[in-house]
């Protein structure tokens, strides 16, 4: 039987949870690159509002803007990675500003909303697993009031340090999966079709709804989560290459050559 994409991303990512945030979320490398997305969503969101987040994972982001004062819808397809946030917010004194979702990002105007968002944000990926970004813009917009900003952190085409890692090792088809635009990867009981869509691209498919107002570069001379042994022995070689990271994340020709891009929407008035 034919697995749809969302599904099989669900399944993936359920095997994923329990671990996720030990080889992730509380990695010295998933800490560095966290810090550089939620420096700027904090100064994007307004404490008070409602913010729907695709792709939530584990909870993390969810009980960051909650603990500031914002109310957040949280989704993800993956039952395991909804339970995990749950038992987190659950330890916290912010359960009333917190709503979880089992909801597949390609499903998310399904849901029944009562009022609209003041704001939207994925971050690491999530949408990553989405093959018609101009499906989920369509989804999103009426969702949204006029202006609220939209926060998408993807994986980029060209990662400059994948890129190089794996042509040191020998292996070209690593070092070229992201370029092609699409991989298949294996996660064990399922196979995931990811997508590498580039900025203009991205910005093409919102564009019926929302303006793009900037792109900022996430892991540039920060390395991937999979060099996390390397890095965890090297504190001040990681301090180094985020605080470059820091001063070069805005640079036209940098800021999509990093492990992810940050890109920022604006829901245009209806």
């Amino acid at each position: 039987m034919k697995t749809s994409t969302g599904h099989a991303a669900a399944i993936a990512f359920d095997s994923l949870a329990s671990e996720y945030d030990n080889t992730f979320t509380y990695s010295s490398i998933g800490r560095v690159q966290r810090r550089a997305v939620m420096q700027y969503a904090v100064k994007v969101f307004t404490s008070g509002s409602r913010l729907l987040e695709l792709n939530c994972g584990t909870g993390e982001d969810a009980l960051h803007f909650a603990n500031l004062g914002l109310s957040v819808t949280a989704c993800d397809a993956s039952a395991a990675m909804v339970m995990q946030a749950r038992r987190k917010a659950a330890k916290e004194d912010v359960s009333e500003r917190l709503q979880f979702y089992v909801q597949a990002t390609e499903k998310i105007g399904e849901l029944p909303f009562d009022q609209q968002f003041g704001g939207v944000f994925s971050n690491f990926s999530g949408l990553n697993c989405v093959r018609d970004l101009a499906d989920v813009a369509g989804a999103l917009a009426p969702l949204l009031l006029p202006r609220s900003p939209v926060l998408l952190c993807v994986s980029t085409r060209y990662c400059v340090w994948e890129i190089f890692y794996y042509l040191l090792r020998g292996d070209l088809t690593r070092a070229l999966r992201r370029c092609r635009g699409s991989h298949q990867k294996d996660f064990g009981d399922v196979i995931v079709p990811l997508y590498y869509p580039t900025s203009r691209a991205i910005e093409q498919s919102f564009s019926s709804s929302f303006r793009l107002v900037s792109i900022r570069g996430v892991g540039i001379t920060v390395p991937p989560s999979y060099l996390e042994s390397w890095m965890a022995s090297n504190p001040r070689l990681l301090g180094w290459l985020e605080g470059i990271d820091s001063g070069i994340r805005t640079w036209p020709f940098a800021r999509t050559f990093g492990d992810h891009m940050l890109l920022h929407f604006e829901r245009l008035p209806a």
